[in-house]
């Protein structure tokens, strides 16, 4: 997107989410892209940045931009800058900087020169964004723990409250930063109580596809069980800002090793999670993603080895929409007053030093206590 910019393509996608109701719009800036020297911003990206903010704005959208990405779509992509030659690269995620795969990964990014120059950055953006009425919130990193683990949790507390600090002080608006559900199932050395303190809100990612822990592709108490642990140990509201799920071929019920929906039972997916987020006290639910990518992408990363990464839009290829488009266009017209969480009472180190069975016997015991609560499903 930010390599070949083409507003009016943005302003037509912008105008679209507007007509389903839609109101929030996550989106990244591709680290290496806008920061390709530890003290350089990149003019002509910030300056785009700032049209795509305009563009957001003018459709009655709030945005939410995350920065340092960096992982996604189960690809470390990362400035060559970045990079410690001691460190090769994630077990399970390849490293591509430069356009290209590298033997390396990043170095750590919450401490030292890499901490230093995403204060530069932070300030940087963050003054070219200053008041914007479009930015709801800047979010730190897209499931940042898959670049690399903090060494302790007082790291990744530190990094979140210096990078919070720049922000505010530089754009006068609040941050975020998206953890994901593996932040919960394995000891990653984040504590959200510490990590969400200067945060105006905690964010959480999750997909049963992804939840070793889950009954199915379709379980529906998988996000909320997701959400409801995160805001109990950050003592905070939070925003699930990623769920959904890969679609599979018709007839099928896998897209290679990963297991998906096929369209309607996608949409039927997301008619369950949504009003069990409002329910329990979410503020908000956002699919991963708008769209489909296009089909001579095929054969590029991530989708080479990741196949399952190519259909998870709300959007398909040829610009028809999926049955989850209308099960958030139909929720968007509901009553959404939020209501207040009622988070479970978990001691959040108890829970840690229980790792790796905590995981499953609390999802167990909070899925018993839901049902017999006889919850819609």
């Amino acid at each position: 997107m930010w390599s070949r910019f083409d507003a009016a393509e943005i302003d037509e996608d912008f105008a679209r989410m507007a007509s389903l109701g839609l109101e929030v719009v996550r989106f990244f800036l591709t680290w290496e892209t806008f920061q390709p020297a530890p003290l350089e911003l990149n003019a002509r990206a910030a300056d785009d940045f700032v049209t795509l903010l305009d563009r957001a704005s003018a459709h009655g959208l709030r945005v939410m931009p995350t920065l340092f990405t960096g992982h996604m779509s189960g690809v470390n992509w990362l400035p060559e800058w970045t990079l410690d030659r001691r460190t090769g690269p994630h077990p399970r995620f390849r490293t591509i900087a430069g356009g290209r795969t590298v033997p390396y990964g990043i170095g750590d990014f919450y401490t030292g020169e890499l901490l230093e120059a995403q204060r530069f950055f932070a300030r940087a953006i963050g003054e070219r964004a200053r008041d914007h009425a479009a930015i709801l919130v800047w979010d730190l990193g897209n499931e940042f723990s898959n670049l690399r683990a903090p060494q302790r949790p007082a790291d990744a507390a530190h990094w979140a409250a210096a990078l919070a600090h720049d922000l505010a002080d530089a754009s006068n608006l609040g941050t975020t930063a998206g953890t994901h559900g593996e932040d919960l199932s394995e000891d990653r050395a984040i504590r959200l109580s510490s990590l969400c303190e200067p945060l105006v809100f905690g964010t959480m990612h999750g997909y049963p596809a992804y939840s070793t822990f889950a009954r199915g592709p379709a379980d529906p108490e998988v996000v909320p069980f997701l959400y409801d642990f995160s805001g109990a140990f950050a003592a905070k509201r939070i925003f699930f800002t990623e769920f959904g799920t890969p679609v599979a071929p018709e007839g099928m019920q896998r897209i290679g090793a990963m297991p998906g929906l096929d369209d309607e039972a996608g949409g039927r997916y997301a008619r369950a999670v949504l009003p069990r987020l409002l329910e329990r006290g979410a503020l908000g639910g956002m699919w991963w993603c708008w769209t489909d990518y296009a089909p001579d992408l095929a054969a590029e990363p991530p989708f080479d080895l990741a196949p399952h990464e190519f259909h998870f839009g709300m959007v398909r290829q040829d610009g028809s929409e999926r049955p989850v488009a209308q099960a958030f266009a139909d929720f968007a017209r509901r009553d959404r007053t939020l209501c207040e969480p009622s988070y479970p009472h978990v001691n959040e180190e108890a829970y840690y030093e229980a790792l790796p069975e905590a995981t499953g016997a609390a999802y167990a015991e909070y899925v018993n206590q839901h049902e017999s609560r006889g919850v819609e499903a």
